[in-house]
Protein backbone atom coordinates (compact mmCIF):
# COMPACT_ATOMS: atom_id res chain seq x y z
CA UNK A 1 0.00 0.00 0.00
CA UNK A 2 1.29 3.38 -1.03
CA UNK A 3 1.82 6.17 1.28
CA UNK A 4 -0.03 9.27 1.55
CA UNK A 5 1.02 11.47 -1.77
CA UNK A 6 3.17 8.96 -2.72
CA UNK A 7 4.13 8.08 -6.44
CA UNK A 8 1.32 10.48 -7.51
CA UNK A 9 1.93 12.68 -10.36
CA UNK A 10 0.60 16.45 -10.51
CA UNK A 11 1.22 17.89 -13.15
CA UNK A 12 2.88 21.68 -13.34
CA UNK A 13 -0.28 23.86 -13.80
CA UNK A 14 -1.74 21.92 -10.75
CA UNK A 15 -3.71 24.54 -8.61
CA UNK A 16 -3.21 22.46 -5.56
CA UNK A 17 -0.02 20.27 -5.66
CA UNK A 18 1.30 19.20 -2.16
CA UNK A 19 4.83 20.27 -1.55
CA UNK A 20 7.61 17.61 0.24
CA UNK A 21 9.88 19.28 3.20
CA UNK A 22 10.78 22.16 0.63
CA UNK A 23 13.06 25.09 2.05
CA UNK A 24 12.38 28.55 2.09
CA UNK A 25 14.21 30.25 -0.62
CA UNK A 26 16.88 32.35 -0.02
CA UNK A 27 15.07 35.39 -0.28
CA UNK A 28 12.79 34.63 2.33
CA UNK A 29 15.86 34.13 4.45
CA UNK A 30 17.66 37.57 2.90
CA UNK A 31 17.29 40.98 5.70
CA UNK A 32 16.82 44.16 3.71
CA UNK A 33 20.29 44.79 3.15
CA UNK A 34 21.22 41.80 1.64
CA UNK A 35 22.57 39.79 4.91
CA UNK A 36 22.10 36.32 4.80
CA UNK A 37 21.45 34.43 8.26
CA UNK A 38 24.28 31.50 8.20
CA UNK A 39 25.95 29.35 11.59
CA UNK A 40 29.54 30.47 11.97
CA UNK A 41 32.22 28.71 13.63
CA UNK A 42 34.87 30.95 14.94
CA UNK A 43 38.60 29.50 13.58
CA UNK A 44 40.56 30.83 16.33
CA UNK A 45 40.27 32.14 19.78
CA UNK A 46 39.39 35.85 19.98
CA UNK A 47 39.14 38.43 23.33
CA UNK A 48 35.71 40.37 23.37
CA UNK A 49 36.20 44.35 23.90
CA UNK A 50 33.00 44.75 25.25
CA UNK A 51 33.29 42.70 27.90
CA UNK A 52 34.45 44.18 31.22
CA UNK A 53 37.06 43.11 31.94
CA UNK A 54 37.91 41.45 28.82
CA UNK A 55 36.24 37.64 28.11
CA UNK A 56 37.71 34.89 25.67
CA UNK A 57 35.56 32.91 23.74
CA UNK A 58 37.07 29.58 22.36
CA UNK A 59 38.15 28.28 18.98
CA UNK A 60 35.26 26.23 17.74
CA UNK A 61 31.72 28.30 19.72
CA UNK A 62 29.39 28.55 16.80
CA UNK A 63 27.27 31.79 16.54
CA UNK A 64 24.29 32.83 14.27
CA UNK A 65 26.04 35.43 11.58
CA UNK A 66 25.18 37.48 8.99
CA UNK A 67 27.00 36.95 6.10
CA UNK A 68 27.13 39.16 3.36
CA UNK A 69 29.34 40.30 0.44
CA UNK A 70 31.81 43.81 1.09
CA UNK A 71 34.25 42.96 -1.87
CA UNK A 72 36.70 41.06 -4.10
CA UNK A 73 40.36 40.12 -4.38
CA UNK A 74 40.94 40.19 -7.94
CA UNK A 75 37.73 37.60 -8.87
CA UNK A 76 37.11 36.19 -5.34
CA UNK A 77 34.79 37.34 -2.86
CA UNK A 78 35.46 38.88 0.78
CA UNK A 79 32.61 38.16 2.01
CA UNK A 80 31.72 39.59 5.99
CA UNK A 81 30.40 37.74 9.12
CA UNK A 82 28.64 40.00 11.86
CA UNK A 83 27.52 38.22 14.93
CA UNK A 84 26.40 39.17 18.46
CA UNK A 85 28.27 38.16 21.83
CA UNK A 86 25.26 37.09 24.15
CA UNK A 87 27.21 37.89 26.71
CA UNK A 88 27.83 41.68 26.31
CA UNK A 89 25.26 42.11 23.55
CA UNK A 90 28.50 43.42 21.63
CA UNK A 91 28.62 43.12 18.23
CA UNK A 92 31.85 41.43 16.51
CA UNK A 93 32.58 41.48 12.37
CA UNK A 94 35.19 38.64 10.85
CA UNK A 95 35.92 39.07 7.30
CA UNK A 96 38.05 36.35 5.24
CA UNK A 97 41.11 37.61 3.57
CA UNK A 98 41.51 35.42 0.34
CA UNK A 99 45.07 36.79 -0.39
CA UNK A 100 46.47 35.21 2.85
CA UNK A 101 44.08 32.58 3.35
CA UNK A 102 42.95 32.94 6.64
CA UNK A 103 40.04 35.22 8.43
CA UNK A 104 41.03 38.69 9.98
CA UNK A 105 39.29 40.24 12.52
CA UNK A 106 37.69 43.42 11.65
CA UNK A 107 35.65 45.09 14.63
CA UNK A 108 34.49 44.49 18.39
CA UNK A 109 37.29 41.92 19.17
CA UNK A 110 41.00 41.29 19.12
CA UNK A 111 42.58 37.57 17.96
CA UNK A 112 44.69 35.84 20.64
CA UNK A 113 48.24 36.11 20.25
CA UNK A 114 49.68 32.60 20.82
CA UNK A 115 52.83 33.81 19.60
CA UNK A 116 55.12 33.90 16.34
CA UNK A 117 55.20 30.70 14.89
CA UNK A 118 58.53 29.18 14.00
CA UNK A 119 59.37 27.55 10.57
CA UNK A 120 58.20 23.92 10.33
CA UNK A 121 55.09 24.86 12.62
CA UNK A 122 51.46 24.53 12.28
CA UNK A 123 48.93 22.17 10.62
CA UNK A 124 50.40 23.29 6.99
CA UNK A 125 53.58 25.13 5.52
CA UNK A 126 53.75 27.24 2.64
CA UNK A 127 56.67 28.13 0.84
CA UNK A 128 57.13 31.88 0.58
CA UNK A 129 57.57 34.02 -3.07
CA UNK A 130 61.22 33.84 -2.53
CA UNK A 131 61.60 30.32 -1.33
CA UNK A 132 59.76 29.36 -4.44
CA UNK A 133 61.68 31.83 -6.93
CA UNK A 134 65.11 30.11 -5.71
CA UNK A 135 63.66 26.35 -6.15
CA UNK A 136 62.68 27.53 -9.80
CA UNK A 137 65.84 28.89 -10.40
CA UNK A 138 68.13 26.82 -8.65
CA UNK A 139 68.29 22.88 -9.36
CA UNK A 140 70.34 22.39 -5.97
CA UNK A 141 68.16 24.42 -3.85
CA UNK A 142 65.03 22.02 -5.56
CA UNK A 143 66.88 19.36 -4.58
CA UNK A 144 67.63 20.16 -0.90
CA UNK A 145 64.47 21.01 -0.83
CA UNK A 146 62.86 17.39 -1.78
CA UNK A 147 65.80 16.21 0.83
CA UNK A 148 64.05 18.24 3.94
CA UNK A 149 60.48 17.75 2.72
CA UNK A 150 61.62 13.80 2.45
CA UNK A 151 62.96 14.02 6.23
CA UNK A 152 60.12 16.06 7.69
CA UNK A 153 58.05 13.18 6.09
CA UNK A 154 59.64 10.33 7.26
CA UNK A 155 59.16 11.73 11.24
CA UNK A 156 55.19 12.34 10.76
CA UNK A 157 54.96 8.57 9.86
CA UNK A 158 57.40 7.82 12.85
CA UNK A 159 55.04 9.94 14.72
CA UNK A 160 51.79 7.76 13.40
CA UNK A 161 53.07 4.79 14.08
CA UNK A 162 53.92 5.85 17.68
CA UNK A 163 50.15 6.51 18.10
CA UNK A 164 49.08 3.51 16.03
CA UNK A 165 51.44 1.44 18.83
CA UNK A 166 49.79 3.71 22.13
CA UNK A 167 45.81 3.08 20.28
CA UNK A 168 46.68 -0.86 20.37
CA UNK A 169 46.76 -1.38 24.10
CA UNK A 170 42.96 -0.52 23.89
CA UNK A 171 42.53 -2.48 20.72
CA UNK A 172 40.84 -5.37 23.83
CA UNK A 173 39.00 -2.86 26.00
CA UNK A 174 38.02 -6.16 28.43
CA UNK A 175 41.71 -6.84 29.18
CA UNK A 176 43.15 -3.51 29.83
CA UNK A 177 39.90 -2.76 32.16
CA UNK A 178 40.11 -6.28 34.11
CA UNK A 179 44.09 -5.55 34.44
CA UNK A 180 43.47 -2.22 35.81
CA UNK A 181 40.23 -3.66 38.18
CA UNK A 182 42.57 -6.10 39.24
CA UNK A 183 45.56 -3.81 40.31
CA UNK A 184 43.20 -1.27 41.91
CA UNK A 185 41.80 -4.08 43.94
CA UNK A 186 45.28 -4.87 45.41
CA UNK A 187 45.80 -1.42 46.21
CA UNK A 188 42.42 -1.19 48.07
CA UNK A 189 43.38 -4.28 49.74
CA UNK A 190 46.34 -2.34 51.45
CA UNK A 191 44.47 0.20 52.55
CA UNK A 192 42.29 -1.59 54.23
CA UNK A 193 44.80 -3.50 55.99
CA UNK A 194 46.36 0.08 57.07
CA UNK A 195 42.64 1.43 57.85
CA UNK A 196 42.81 -1.68 60.40
CA UNK A 197 45.97 -1.14 61.78
CA UNK A 198 44.71 2.71 62.82
CA UNK A 199 41.73 1.28 63.99
CA UNK A 200 43.62 -0.91 66.15
CA UNK A 201 45.98 2.21 67.49
CA UNK A 202 43.08 3.65 68.29
CA UNK A 203 41.54 1.56 70.27
CA UNK A 204 44.42 0.36 72.09
CA UNK A 205 46.01 4.00 73.27
CA UNK A 206 42.36 5.51 73.21
CA UNK A 207 43.22 8.33 70.31
CA UNK A 208 40.34 10.62 69.76
CA UNK A 209 41.53 11.64 66.65
CA UNK A 210 42.41 10.24 63.41
CA UNK A 211 46.01 8.83 62.65
CA UNK A 212 47.49 10.41 59.54
CA UNK A 213 49.52 8.30 57.28
CA UNK A 214 53.46 8.15 57.95
CA UNK A 215 55.92 9.92 55.30
CA UNK A 216 59.28 10.30 54.66
CA UNK A 217 59.75 14.00 56.25
CA UNK A 218 58.45 11.87 59.28
CA UNK A 219 61.23 9.04 58.87
CA UNK A 220 63.94 12.46 59.22
CA UNK A 221 62.66 14.04 62.13
CA UNK A 222 62.25 10.85 64.23
CA UNK A 223 65.97 9.96 63.45
CA UNK A 224 66.87 13.97 64.73
CA UNK A 225 65.65 13.22 68.12
CA UNK A 226 68.01 12.43 70.68
CA UNK A 227 66.55 11.28 74.27
CA UNK A 228 69.22 12.22 76.73
CA UNK A 229 69.49 11.58 80.57
CA UNK A 230 68.39 13.58 83.15
CA UNK A 231 70.60 15.08 85.57
CA UNK A 232 72.18 12.35 88.03
CA UNK A 233 74.43 12.92 91.07
CA UNK A 234 78.02 11.38 90.73
CA UNK A 235 77.61 9.45 94.10
CA UNK A 236 73.99 7.76 92.89
CA UNK A 237 75.93 6.87 89.91
CA UNK A 238 79.19 5.53 91.60
CA UNK A 239 76.51 3.33 94.45
CA UNK A 240 74.99 2.03 91.14
CA UNK A 241 77.97 0.91 89.56
CA UNK A 242 79.23 -0.71 92.46
CA UNK A 243 78.49 -4.02 93.39
CA UNK A 244 76.82 -5.50 96.71
CA UNK A 245 78.84 -8.20 97.23
CA UNK A 246 82.90 -8.57 97.07
CA UNK A 247 84.74 -10.59 94.77
CA UNK A 248 85.15 -13.83 96.19
CA UNK A 249 87.37 -15.64 92.86
CA UNK A 250 90.51 -15.65 94.75
CA UNK A 251 88.70 -17.76 97.78
CA UNK A 252 86.97 -20.06 94.91
CA UNK A 253 90.50 -20.77 93.04
CA UNK A 254 92.34 -23.36 94.38
CA UNK A 255 95.94 -22.04 93.57
CA UNK A 256 97.41 -24.45 92.39
CA UNK A 257 98.96 -26.02 89.21
CA UNK A 258 97.70 -29.18 89.16
CA UNK A 259 94.79 -30.31 85.93
CA UNK A 260 91.02 -30.05 87.63
CA UNK A 261 88.38 -32.66 86.75
CA UNK A 262 85.67 -31.69 84.42
CA UNK A 263 83.39 -32.25 87.15
CA UNK A 264 85.46 -29.51 89.00
CA UNK A 265 85.67 -27.15 86.17
CA UNK A 266 81.86 -27.21 86.07
CA UNK A 267 81.07 -26.81 89.40
CA UNK A 268 83.47 -23.45 89.18
CA UNK A 269 82.21 -22.42 85.78
CA UNK A 270 78.42 -22.53 87.54
CA UNK A 271 79.89 -20.36 90.56
CA UNK A 272 80.92 -18.19 88.77
CA UNK A 273 78.20 -17.48 86.46
CA UNK A 274 76.11 -17.20 89.39
CA UNK A 275 78.34 -14.81 90.88
CA UNK A 276 78.38 -12.37 87.71
CA UNK A 277 74.45 -12.51 87.95
CA UNK A 278 74.43 -11.51 90.98
CA UNK A 279 76.31 -8.94 90.66
CA UNK A 280 75.00 -7.84 87.48
CA UNK A 281 71.66 -7.18 89.22
CA UNK A 282 73.04 -5.30 92.10
CA UNK A 283 72.20 -2.03 91.58
CA UNK A 284 73.65 -0.57 94.53
CA UNK A 285 76.13 -1.20 97.73
CA UNK A 286 73.85 0.05 100.62
CA UNK A 287 72.77 -2.98 103.21
CA UNK A 288 69.17 -1.82 104.31
CA UNK A 289 69.65 -4.87 107.20
CA UNK A 290 72.28 -3.35 109.30
CA UNK A 291 71.43 -2.91 113.27
CA UNK A 292 70.66 -0.03 115.06
CA UNK A 293 73.99 0.01 117.23
CA UNK A 294 76.33 -0.49 113.98
CA UNK A 295 74.35 2.92 112.74
CA UNK A 296 75.40 4.82 115.70
CA UNK A 297 79.02 5.37 115.19
CA UNK A 298 79.28 5.59 110.95
CA UNK A 299 83.61 5.85 112.16
CA UNK A 300 83.22 2.72 113.81
CA UNK A 301 81.34 0.52 111.53
CA UNK A 302 83.09 1.64 108.77
CA UNK A 303 86.71 0.52 110.65
CA UNK A 304 85.20 -2.22 111.25
CA UNK A 305 82.77 -3.57 108.54
CA UNK A 306 85.57 -4.78 106.66
CA UNK A 307 87.18 -7.00 109.59
CA UNK A 308 83.74 -8.46 110.21
CA UNK A 309 83.81 -9.01 106.53
CA UNK A 310 86.36 -10.94 106.72
CA UNK A 311 86.02 -12.67 109.85
CA UNK A 312 82.26 -13.72 108.45
CA UNK A 313 83.74 -15.44 105.67
CA UNK A 314 86.03 -17.53 108.09
CA UNK A 315 83.08 -18.08 110.24
CA UNK A 316 80.86 -19.40 107.66
CA UNK A 317 83.80 -21.35 106.79
CA UNK A 318 84.12 -23.00 110.11
CA UNK A 319 80.71 -23.11 111.12
CA UNK A 320 80.22 -26.39 112.92
CA UNK A 321 77.50 -29.03 111.88
CA UNK A 322 73.91 -28.80 112.92
CA UNK A 323 74.47 -32.01 115.14
CA UNK A 324 76.87 -29.52 117.93
CA UNK A 325 75.40 -29.18 121.16
CA UNK A 326 73.04 -26.16 122.08
CA UNK A 327 75.93 -25.18 124.90
CA UNK A 328 78.53 -24.45 122.33
CA UNK A 329 76.45 -22.97 119.33
CA UNK A 330 75.36 -20.19 122.44
CA UNK A 331 78.76 -19.59 123.15
CA UNK A 332 78.99 -18.87 119.36
CA UNK A 333 76.32 -16.72 119.25
CA UNK A 334 77.76 -13.57 120.48
CA UNK A 335 80.52 -13.66 117.60
CA UNK A 336 78.25 -14.69 114.99
CA UNK A 337 76.06 -11.27 115.97
CA UNK A 338 78.77 -9.18 115.49
CA UNK A 339 80.46 -10.58 112.76
CA UNK A 340 77.39 -11.51 110.41
CA UNK A 341 74.83 -9.58 109.55
CA UNK A 342 71.05 -10.50 110.53
CA UNK A 343 68.72 -10.99 107.25
CA UNK A 344 65.91 -13.01 109.55
CA UNK A 345 66.88 -16.24 107.36
CA UNK A 346 68.06 -19.47 107.26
Amino acid sequence: MQGFNMGRYYPPDASAAPTFNAAPPLSARTKPNGALTVRFELPFAVWCAHCKPPAIVGQGVRFNAEKKKVGNYYSTPIWSFRMKHTACGGWWEIRTDPKNAEYVVVEGATRRNYGEEKEGEGEMRFLSAEERERRREDAFAMLEGKKDEAAEKKEHVKRVEELYEAAEVWRDPYDVNARLRREFREKRRGWKREDRVKEGMQEKFSFGYEIADATEADDVRAKMVEFGEGPVDEGVRDAMRRPLFTSVKAAMSDGGSKKKLKAEVAAEKSRQSLQQSLVGNTRASIDPFLTAETKSSSKLTLGIKRKRDEDAVVVVKAQPPATMSPSRNSEKAPALAAALVDYDSD
